[in-house]
């Protein structure tokens, strides 16, 4: 008798988790005994037959060219095969003399009629494919528009069905946070960081200890600040999902990564290192331990600067930072002014906050006069006229509106500043070491050390903001009118200007994080 290979297939695990496989398997049965052929051989494959490279099919084929068997039962076409490459090896079995026979059917495999239905079902059922492969993709790039992401969630977030966006993991979400935070602070490379992040307890999505690889893909995956990347195309989506850290954050990384930040692992992570130059030959200072001490070096053997003590630049920066005060007098009348010109300002303001209802007026009138021209009670032209003005006044409206909003959201910024700036020497004080490095990189510049005199100068946007402050607060005053001096108006408005353009861009986040973090300590510390 003829022994066959019974071949069954569904095109995911999950698939095979139902009937399919054994209904499949039932008919094929029920075909071998109706044409007397004996099944030495059973096959089951989990997997798509839209691409080429199934193993336990090439497996197959490879035996049947090898004639351990006389032929193949397959329960449909389209199981078998749904790509041309692996249809044409059934042709080339079936050259070879091989049988191929199909339970569910109709046809003679062997014959030209038979051969010829069978193609043409083949190329449909590729086409199908190829059809259903547009539509998924379709669908995905529909989800991606939304801010979705229609795959896997990382590691991380949480899955939480069709439709919806990924959920931070209450318990990795966390560990993904300090992964950054570590990276970040230069004292990990990325075996160092497996290993910490493994003690820590951050596991892969199948509960297994993560791979450096798998460190690299998290730290270079921008869907932890909000955004979704394609790797195969190269697109950017916006996600709807929360993010885990900060675009700044993410970008820090990078730079880090790439070695724009210096080195990714240090054996002494010295506060000041790279910082200072030596101001006779222009060399960076080296930063060593002695006996205990930090000694930061110029290495130019030629060069008289030899060292100085790490303490000693930390002398000298508490007393810069300590002269950087307004005097008590000087900042009453500046808070006095402050508030006189906050009050000023708001004053025109308050237009703006009234305006609201004579929008709403004047769009009500907007709608009515579109009525008006549907209804035949009004000229194109004179309607024209008429919406012409309305949309003026509209605009002119909403354009105070929002000078109001940024006045606002630029008045506690402005506060906030002066905070800061009055305070810059227990922020110092207050500051973690690697905070204190950011915090001198930030607020100094030109930093040169000669002999054993350090030298420095303040940021521009600190010096730029001094400048102004002179203005309110050069001189004693006696604030008893209730209306603040021109001079006094101008030099807030042109500090106000200076906070929300020069300091936001010369001053980083970087600074007014390391604010937010204090200030509640700070005000803790002057009471």
């Amino acid at each position: 008798m003829t022994t066959c290979y019974g071949y069954t297939r569904v095109s995911t695990a999950k698939q095979g988790e139902g009937v399919s496989l054994e209904a499949q398997k039932d008919e094929i049965i029920r075909y071998a005994q109706k044409h007397d052929l004996i099944i030495s051989h059973w096959f089951e494959e989990k997997e798509t037959a839209a691409t080429a490279g199934r193993p336990i099919f090439n497996a197959i084929v490879q035996d049947l060219l090898d004639h351990k068997a006389d032929g193949l039962i397959v329960h449909k076409i389209d199981r078998s095969a749904r790509n041309f490459r692996d249809w044409a090896k059934i042709g080339e079995l079936s050259d070879q003399g091989i049988a191929i026979h199909f339970a569910s059917e109709s046809l003679d495999f062997q014959s030209r009629g038979g051969r010829l239905t069978a193609d043409i079902q083949a190329v449909i059922a590729s086409d199908y494919i190829r059809n259903l492969r547009e539509e998924a993709k379709k669908g995905i790039r529909g989800r991606l528009k939304q801010g979705l992401y229609p795959f896997r969630a990382p590691i991380g977030y949480l899955d939480n069905g069709k439709g919806l966006a990924k959920t931070p993991d209450p318990k990795k979400a966390p560990l993904i946070k300090e992964l950054f935070d570590l990276y970040l602070s230069g004292n990990h490379g990325i075996r160092s960081l497996q290993v910490e992040m493994t003690e820590r307890g951050l596991r892969n999505v199948r509960g297994g200890i993560l791979s450096r690889h798998g460190i690299e893909t998290i730290l270079s995956n921008p869907f932890y600040y909000g955004s979704i990347r394609i790797k195969r195309t190269g697109d950017f989506y916006n996600g709807i999902h929360e993010p885990l850290i900060s675009a700044s954050v993410f970008q820090k990384v990078q730079d880090l990564k790439a070695g724009k930040c210096g080195k990714k692992t240090s054996r002494h992570m010295f506060r000041y290192r790279g910082l200072f130059k030596c101001q006779l030959c222009k060399l960076a200072m080296i930063a060593e331990r002695q006996k205990g001490n930090v000694y930061y070096r110029c290495h130019n053997p030629e060069c008289p600067t030899k060292g100085i003590r790490e303490e000693e630049i930390e002398r000298a920066l508490e007393l810069q930072y300590s002269q950087k005060h307004i005097r008590p007098k000087e900042l009453r009348n500046l808070i006095v002014s402050f508030d006189k010109w906050s009050m000023e300002r708001e004053t025109g303001q308050k237009k703006a906050t009234q305006s609201k209802l004579r929008l709403g007026q004047l769009e009500a009138r907007q709608s009515a006069l579109t009525d008006a021209l549907i209804d035949g009670l009004i000229e194109k032209e004179e309607f024209t006229k008429r919406k012409e003005t309305l949309c003026l006044k509209i605009m002119r409206i909403r354009e105070e509106q929002e000078n109001s909003a940024c006045f606002e959201d630029g008045q506690n910024y402005l506060r906030k500043f002066l905070e800061l700036v009055n305070n810059l020497d227990l922020l110092y004080q207050l500051s973690n070491p690697i905070e204190k490095r950011l915090f001198v990189e930030l607020t100094t510049s030109n930093r040169t050390i000669r002999a054993k005199t350090v030298v420095f100068e303040p940021s521009n946007w600190l010096i730029a903001a001094q400048n102004v402050l002179g203005g309110p607060v050069g001189a004693p005053q006696r604030p008893t009118s209730r209306t603040l001096p021109k001079a006094h108006i101008r030099a807030l408005d042109e500090l106000l200007e200076l906070v929300t353009t020069v300091s936001q861009r010369e001053l980083h986040q970087d600074m007014m994080d390391i604010f937010d973090k204090y200030i509640g300590n700070v005000s803790n510390s002057e009471d």
